[in-house]
């Protein structure tokens, strides 16, 4: 008898799959794809010729954080409001019913988000530079701190997406759960504000979550060195936002594998 393929050749066919099917689903794709270039050229009308330090407009701040946003909407609200419905329909607990590795189908959601970030992340950064005038990283640390953050981050917001998509009760649902906590995360974060600018109870309440970190890193990427000082360390603390990123994708995983379930809540 031939052996089964590994979890790896499957897990790539999944990322195929799951790539077909959010793309098939137009809807959502084109709101993925459309909605921080909106909230880009909504900000960027009102805001873009005010600056929030010597030579720095608001603009440029704001694509840092709105590319952050983008690891958020492609990981934690992509999966966090997918696999809801993918549970309540009965496609989990067929699958999980299969001789298909479990592994296999998380691989394939790990890839449909690194693509999809990286799509909108691409369509992001073009449209700030073409009509922005946004400047790109010049430095080769600059850009493996881009890449570092864009992999940690989409590690942990992918891992503590899978996790949450126990909480909404219905996959019809989950969007209204989801939604809320992605906006007050932003409000929060840094990306619609200059971070210091908040009051500090919400500064502190952001620090506890990584969108702060993240956006903060990408301000590293994206802002030039004197932007520093609009942070409320004064510096970029990179070390600190790798640690927490970092310490969220343990979390992420602890609560991704103890609550992850593949049939409904009460079900058999």
């Amino acid at each position: 008898m031939s052996s089964l393929p590994s979890t790896g050749a499957i897990g790539s066919r999944r990322v195929v799959l799951e790539l077909k099917q959010f793309f098939r689903d137009r809807n959502s794709a084109l709101w993925n794809f459309a909605f921080p270039m909106i909230l880009l050229v909504i900000f960027g009308s009102v805001f873009g010729g005010q600056d929030i330090a010597p030579g720095i407009t608001f603009t440029q701040y704001f694509v840092a954080g709105m590319i952050a946003s983008g690891v958020l909407y492609t990981s934690f609200q992509n999966l966090a409001i997918a696999i809801p419905l993918e549970r309540e329909d009965g496609t989990l607990k067929r699958l999980g019913g299969t001789p298909m590795p479990k592994n296999s189908y998380f691989i394939g959601k790990i890839g449909m988000v690194f693509v999809a970030y990286v799509a909108q992340v691409s369509i992001l950064i073009a449209v700030g530079v073409a009509f922005y005038g946004i400047d790109l990283p010049s430095t080769t640390l600059q850009w493996f701190t881009f890449v570092w953050a864009s992999l940690l981050g989409l590690v942990s917001c992918t891992l503590l997406g899978i996790a949450f998509s126990v909480v909404p009760k219905t996959g019809r649902g989950a969007s209204a759960v989801v939604a809320p906590i992605v906006l007050v995360l932003q409000f929060t974060s840094g990306v619609f504000f200059v971070f210091n600018q908040l009051p500090d109870w919400m500064q502190k309440f952001a620090s506890l979550f990584p969108l702060k970190w993240l956006a903060q890193a990408m301000r590293s990427v994206f802002l030039p060195d004197a932007a520093a000082v609009v942070e409320v360390g004064g510096s970029w603390e990179l070390g600190m936002c790798a640690l927490v990123l970092a310490i969220w994708c343990g979390i992420g995983l602890v609560l991704a594998v103890v609550f992850f379930r593949w049939t409904p809540r009460g079900s058999s």
